[in-house]
């Protein structure tokens, strides 16, 4: 191969060219031209980095086929499909094979398939032998040729053999050296003319008869080879028979379809089209399916030509997916139908809905199985509901076409997921897939067995059907299922406050309770005033009853921390209201004693330690505060509480469910027994598939069932009824070990400081009396400060790590003030134990600005402790709304500044301040003195020692008396 002269003429062809191993390929080649025109033996073959030197001659059609063409080159094909390098002499030699031609040959005829498309106004050679390019022009025909396959049957054989036409003339090609180029889409070279067809052909088809004239087939094998080869051309090709015969049907097809019925499984639908006698399965590709007959007593071979209409069969199945059903995988064509939102929808459900519309579709329906007829028709449930005093009746009509059967006759059938339900006519109806989620229920509770009857409880149950059926209610009923139009009552005269509106509702539902005697939960934000809306509500059931009503006396149970409290929001509030702490060792023994009040407080522990004393008693309102404490039926608290009688129960809790929806259950339990079921029953029904499944209708229908009994109200639902800034004090009691070393210390201190009060002449120095008040704050606070070998309990500690919880949970920053670092410290080694985040301030801190980015910043960085003298100014931390006060200071004024750190301008949130004071203790002495010297604070104190120096010989008596 020479050098080609690009100064000279020369021109781009492409050569036909038989490789050795590879088959037929297309190689473009520049050709030097002769001084008379003529192409020279001078070429050299183009690729792709060598097509810039004959730029000249290409176009952009020859740029795209030397790229297509180079692909299927030898070498491009051994460095693709064989990654270890090699010649090509080694590579044919040693490891091409019959397996790799077979697989790589179907590649290259692609290749050749799109460049014929390309070359139909190129210059086309064979080349020859010794591998000259421009040995002989080639024609590619302009038109397809068509063939005819050609079957004689006679008593002997079948003769078969193919005939070709071109432009209406037969054309010979047996014994006429004509080569098959490409299998895969037959293009044959005859007489240096390459001839396509025009439907899709394999070459492998015509390459027998290039050197024969027939194939002959014996009488012996003729039915096999019919069955397959003949059947599958006269699907795809023209066939002329003599010796059987081919009949063609076009007929009206018929859309059906099938029921693929699985019990207790997913059951599928399956479209086929129906062509007479003929049944297809949708998605077929070829319009033509033939069928084969044999008739033996006459010795006939009929086949018979069904032509299909594939784009009418595509517009049924798009028809039927319009209709709500997609197909069940990418593999198969079965169909199932869409959830209708979360809800699974059956096939059986599909049918049943769609079943006029489908008939009137022209859709035939059938079955697999031919000895169960199914019931496709009209199917639906009639309800109503008679109210009595304690319990609702339902009466209830399932309809199946003309028949009409009691819903109880279902009963099993849905609490035991069976499906199939028997008709008189023998015909098997299939029982909504609805009705097992939405009336389950509404058996499981049902009290009779024979008939529907459900507890006064069950009203959100059955407000929840109404909306989903024919339901009939009156109007009180109506009223409680929708409880938001609730009767206002007036406040009680002798509350000494202003309940908010928001409070008022809350009020105002405590009484709607009362009427139909249900339990309730009032699950309002932490903050919003459960206390006072409770207290109120009391103190009216003081001034309406009359001793004829029934019990008068009613009992709160709460945590210890809570106790003082609850006391000191009643002596404020309700000051009416006859009280009896029931805690401590001289309480009562006697539950007569209980008579003589109108409110008893006692705490979980004590209700466990004298649980006979107390179940003795019947009250009037039995309440639970932070009623989660028995959120575990297995408890002693739960069962302590359980076992208390009562005309009417309450619960408070700003966290009902605190870590699982399982919470619900022993509160639920406690207000209105058999509401939710039994623990086993609401752990299957509910727990587990909200939990474990995220499954929100369940959850809906939880909430539908509980909704009438739960009020809950947030921070942010009432932000405009509340004040900008709203302060409470929780009162801590101490520990036993705690108040035993509290006493210890302040004896001390009270014998050394008080002996000298008034003696000018041993008056004790005003550090000493700083020394023990300090020291008596520290062990109010946790004796861990003064004694870090301490192992007891810090009452106010464990309050403040509850009151933290409720508040964290609910996704609040808090910020954490005490001017001791060492009780931030306590309080940091807790969080850190428990992997709870939060930024921590004190007069040590290097990296402030850091400190507080990461708290306003951090989703996870929820809490801020901060020393007062290190964050009293300078810090704007609106990203707050809760300001947790430790310890009282002695100026109040540092207070407010440590609370206008998140109350100051940019807070669009309201801010809650809680303050914790130890009871019996210094603290409280402080609270006191604060009040009282709140004019001296305000002008002239600064610091703790002026504050010390302010107090008269009085004021040191009452703070260590």
């Amino acid at each position: 191969m020479q050098q080609v002269d690009t100064t000279q003429p020369y021109e781009l062809v492409y050569s036909l060219c038989e490789h050795p191993y590879l088959g037929y390929l297309i190689e473009p080649h520049v050709v030097q031209l002769n001084p008379n025109g003529g192409y020279s033996l001078t070429h050299r073959r183009v690729f792709s980095n060598t097509s810039a030197d004959y730029a000249g001659v290409l176009d952009e059609t020859d740029h795209k086929l030397i790229k297509l063409l180079e692909e299927i080159e030898q070498t491009n094909i051994i460095k693709r499909y064989h990654k270890k390098p090699v010649r090509p002499v080694d590579f044919f030699a040693k490891i091409f094979d019959q397996k790799f031609f077979d697989y790589i040959r179907p590649k290259i005829e692609r290749r050749l398939l799109q460049a014929l498309e390309l070359l139909k106004e190129k210059p086309l050679f064979l080349m020859s032998k010794d591998g000259y390019a421009a040995e002989q022009r080639i024609e590619i025909a302009p038109h397809a040729a068509s063939v005819l396959f050609h079957f004689r049957r006679n008593g002997e054989e079948t003769r078969y053999f193919p005939t070709i036409k071109y432009e209406g003339q037969r054309i010979e090609f047996m014994y006429k050296d004509a080569q098959v180029v490409i299998n895969q889409q037959a293009w044959l070279l005859l007489e240096n003319v390459l001839y396509h067809f025009d439907q899709p052909l394999e070459g492998k088809k015509l390459s027998p008869f290039l050197q024969k004239r027939y194939i002959a087939v014996a009488r012996a094998t003729e039915r096999k080879y019919f069955e397959t080869f003949v059947r599958g051309l006269i699907e795809k090709h023209h066939v002329y028979a003599e010796g059987f015969a081919i009949e063609t049907h076009q007929h009206n097809a018929v859309p059906v379809i099938k029921l693929l019925y699985v019990e207790n499984g997913t059951s599928q639908l399956q479209l086929d089209f129906r062509y007479g006698p003929y049944l297809f399965a949708s998605g077929g590709e070829n319009k033509v399916t033939v069928r084969m007959q044999y008739d033996e007593a006459a010795d006939q071979y009929t086949f018979h030509r069904i032509k299909r209409s594939l784009h009418w069969e595509e517009n049924r199945l798009q028809e039927l997916l319009h209709m709500g059903l997609h197909k069940a995988s990418a593999l198969f064509s079965n169909l199932e139908p869409e959830p209708r939102g979360n809800e699974a929808v059956s096939a059986m459900d599909w049918l049943r809905d769609h079943n006029e519309e489908l008939l009137r579709l022209g859709y035939e329906i059938v079955q697999e199985d031919p000895n169960k007829r199914f019931f496709f028709g009209r199917t639906e449930l009639d309800l109503s509901i008679n109210e009595n005093n304690d319990w609702f009746d339902v009466q209830a009509i399932a309809r199946f076409g003309q028949y009409e059967v009691p819903f109880t006759q279902l009963r099993n059938h849905i609490l035991n997921s069976v499906k199939e339900f028997v008709l008189p006519n023998g015909e098997v109806a299939i029982i909504p897939e609805e009705w097992f989620a939405r009336y389950n229920q509404l058996f499981h509770f049902s009290e009779d067995k024979k008939s529907i009857r459900l507890s006064k409880y069950h009203v959100g149950l059955l407000s929840d059907i109404s909306e989903h059926t024919a339901l009939t209610m009156d109007r009180k009923l109506a009223q409680l299922a929708g409880f938001e139009a609730i009767a206002d009552i007036e406040e009680p005269q002798q509350f000494k406050g202003a309940l908010r509106p928001y409070q008022k509702a809350g009020y105002n539902w405590f009484h709607f309770l009362q009427q139909y005697r249900f339990g309730g939960c009032l699950a309002d934000d932490m903050g919003l005033g459960k206390t006072i809306q409770t207290l109120a509500f009391l103190q009216k059931q003081k001034e309406g009853m009359t001793q004829a009503e029934g019990p008068k006396t009613s009992l709160i149970v709460m945590p210890t921390s809570l106790v003082y409290n609850w006391q000191n929001e009643a002596d404020k509030f309700v000051p009416d209201l006859r009280i009896l702490v029931h805690t401590g060792i001289g309480r009562h023994k006697e539950a007569a004693a209980f008579e003589n009040y109108d409110l008893i407080i006692t705490t979980y522990g004590i209700v466990r330690s004298d649980e006979e004393l107390l179940s003795a008693f019947y009250f009037n309102y039995i309440i639970l505060d932070e009623s989660q404490i028995i959120k575990n039926p297995t408890s002693k608290s739960f069962k302590a509480v359980k076992s208390l009688k009562s005309k009417h129960r309450l619960v408070l809790s700003g966290t009902p469910v605190e870590n699982s929806v399982a919470d619900l259950w022993s509160q639920m339990a406690f207000l209105n027994p058999g509401l939710l079921g039994s623990y086993h029953y609401f752990q299957q029904e509910f727990v587990q598939p909200i939990e474990k499944k995220k499954d929100e209708e369940k959850a809906r229908r939880l909430q539908a069932i509980i909704k009438p009994f739960v009020l809950r109200r947030t921070k942010s639902q009432v932000a405009t009824e509340l004040p900008p800034k709203s302060e409470q004090i929780f009162y801590c009691a101490m520990g036993d070990e705690q108040a035993e070393r509290y006493e210890r210390i302040k004896s001390e201190y009270r014998n050394a400081i008080l002996e000298n009060l008034g003696d000018e002449k041993h008056k004790t120095p005003q550090i000493t009396l700083l020394q023990g008040l300090t020291r008596l704050r520290q062990l109010a606070n946790h004796p861990r400060m003064v004694d870090s070998t301490f192992k007891g309990e810090s009452g106010k500690f464990e309050s403040v790590i509850h009151t933290l919880e409720s508040v964290l949970q609910r996704g609040n920053k808090v910020l954490v003030f005490s001017q001791f670092v060492k009780q931030l410290v306590i309080f940091k080694q807790y969080f850190e134990k428990h992997g709870i985040g939060y930024a921590y301030l004190d007069g040590a801190t290097k990296n402030r600005e850091e400190v507080v980015k990461q708290f306003r910043e951090n989703e996870d960085t929820r809490l801020f402790l901060i020393s007062i003298k290190a964050g009293g100014v300078g810090l704007n931390l609106v990203e707050a709304d809760y300001v947790f006060i430790l310890d009282p200071w002695w100026n109040p004024a540092v207070e407010q500044q440590a609370i206008d750190r998140t109350h100051r301008i940019g807070q669009t949130r309201n801010v809650f301040i809680y303050k914790f004071i130890t009871k019996d203790t210094v603290e409280e002495k402080i609270l006191a003195l604060q009040n009282r010297k709140k004019t001296i604070a305000d002008t002239l104190i600064t610091t703790e020692e002026s504050f010390i120096k302010s107090l008269t010989q009085d004021d040191i008596k009452e703070l260590l008396g």
